[in-house]
């Protein structure tokens, strides 16, 4: 396996000191700051760690090289992003939260240099935030080819129109810019040259930041979930991305790393959580004996460690391939960690759950939250089935090309002659006294 940089390990003993010192002691204010203040709040402790963060030189890690002189591979900001993973509000601190990560790689991949000025240079200071709005409540949205809001030209505007949800971030008041994917071309031509995405304002005429939605009864974390409406809101024709019907590909460059950022922040939870249930089966008794001791206890520990470090396996196996063949050559590698990462953390944290008892059910312990996130890891950037579709598909079209002369591969029903010859070969045992 590939193994991440000097200046990656660098990094990464620096991040840990950081969590150690100043995001594992403030991570009960934060719970509580969140749930008081709500999702519309800027939460005070996360404000107060960003300096903090940029001043130690722990700013915008997730900037790819191959877009900035300064930026690192997808294999050495795998290890970092698992250590920011370990807990849920430490990305933000460092300006490596989704989806601010998602759409600065956007802009600066596919922007403009007015609309990289405008939106990604404040981004990137972590002076303003943004929000991602994809998916609607009217239709099966796993099927982006759905997506019914309209986006459609008038003179020098376009005119937007539609009711998404699951909108990350809108709710947050440093929220400045919403990426918005819609249809510009009508039903029936090309369904993949049919979206696109523009850059609105939220501050626009027409938006309108309908309610939060909580995540398993959490709102604001882990992501701010919102339903946001857009009527009639006009924006000028210079916001529109890359050019009309560009959607689509948009969304595979944005997605790619978002996924993989997702599945590298989930392994560095289920470490965490992990080394919880380690813990806590060292501590309590219960019918006479350590839980330690007890074989369920031991198998669950033993099955999370095997499952962590082969979802880490893969992961690092993805960052390689995108580092080395690109995003869209590496699309089979990143929708089995899509698949993976999430039901990997899932179950580990279940495990862990029903270690902890009735208190694991509770807010005291991270493993509420913990399992709200990686059970919405399993529906968002595209559910399961979808990416266990396109692995199937690409492994199927893989094998198209194989040789079965080459591979060992038998053709799927035996010819009549063929079955003769190896019957009178005596490769089946025949009947006694047949003649044959």
């Amino acid at each position: 396996m590939v193994e991440p940089s000097g200046k990656s390990n660098e990094l990464a003993d620096r991040l840990r000191a950081f969590m150690a010192q100043h995001v594992y002691p403030n991570e009960q204010r934060y719970h509580e700051e969140a749930e008081r203040l709500g999702p519309w709040a800027i939460y005070p402790v996360v404000e107060e760690l960003k300096p903090l963060a940029r001043a130690a030189g722990l700013w915008n890690l997730f900037l790819p090289i191959a877009e900035v002189e300064t930026g690192l591979s997808n294999v050495d900001y795998a290890p970092l992003c698992e250590i920011m993973g370990r807990s849920l509000f430490a990305p933000e601190i460092f300006n490596c939260s989704a989806p601010d990560t998602g759409n600065m790689e956007t802009i600066l991949r596919y922007g403009t240099p007015a609309q990289q000025e405008r939106w990604l240079r404040p981004l990137l200071a972590g002076d303003i935030r943004s929000a991602f709005a994809m998916t609607e409540p009217e239709v099966a949205s796993s099927d982006a080819t759905n997506i019914d809001s309209s986006i459609v030209r008038d003179g020098d505007h376009y005119v937007v129109n539609g009711r998404k949800w699951y909108t990350t971030n809108a709710t947050s008041p440093a929220c400045e810019i919403i990426i918005f994917m819609g249809r510009n071309q009508p039903a029936g031509d090309d369904p993949y040259r049919s979206q696109s995405m523009i850059l609105i304002p939220r501050d626009t005429p027409g938006v309108r930041v309908l309610r939060a939605l909580p995540v398993f009864g959490f709102y604001g974390v882990p992501d701010r979930a919102s339903e946001v409406v857009f009527e009639n809101v006009r924006v000028p024709a210079g916001n529109m991305l890359l050019g009309e019907g560009r959607g689509f590909e948009i969304a595979q460059g944005r997605l790619g790393p978002g996924r993989i950022h997702h599945c590298m922040r989930l392994i560095g939870l289920s470490e965490r959580i992990l080394e919880r249930m380690c813990r806590r089966a060292d501590r309590r008794n219960a019918f006479g004996r350590q839980l330690a001791e007890q074989t369920v206890t031991l198998e669950r520990i033993a099955q999370a460690r095997v499952m962590i470090d082969q979802a880490r396996l893969l992961t690092m196996n993805a960052a390689w391939r995108m580092d080395t063949v690109g995003n869209k050559e590496a699309r089979r590698e990143i929708a089995m960690i899509k698949v993976a990462a999430p039901a990997m953390a899932q179950q580990v944290i279940d495990w862990a759950i029903q270690m902890f008892g009735g208190g694991g059910t509770s807010n005291d312990h991270l493993l509420t939250a913990a399992f709200a996130t990686a059970r919405l890891l399993r529906l968002a950037d595209g559910p399961d089935e979808v990416h266990r579709n396109q692995i199937a598909r690409l492994e199927i079209r893989r094998h198209r090309g194989t040789d079965p002369a080459a591979t060992g591969g038998a053709a799927e029903v035996l010819s009549v002659a063929e079955v003769e010859r190896r019957t009178a070969a005596g490769a089946w045992p025949r009947p006694s006294g047949l003649a044959g």
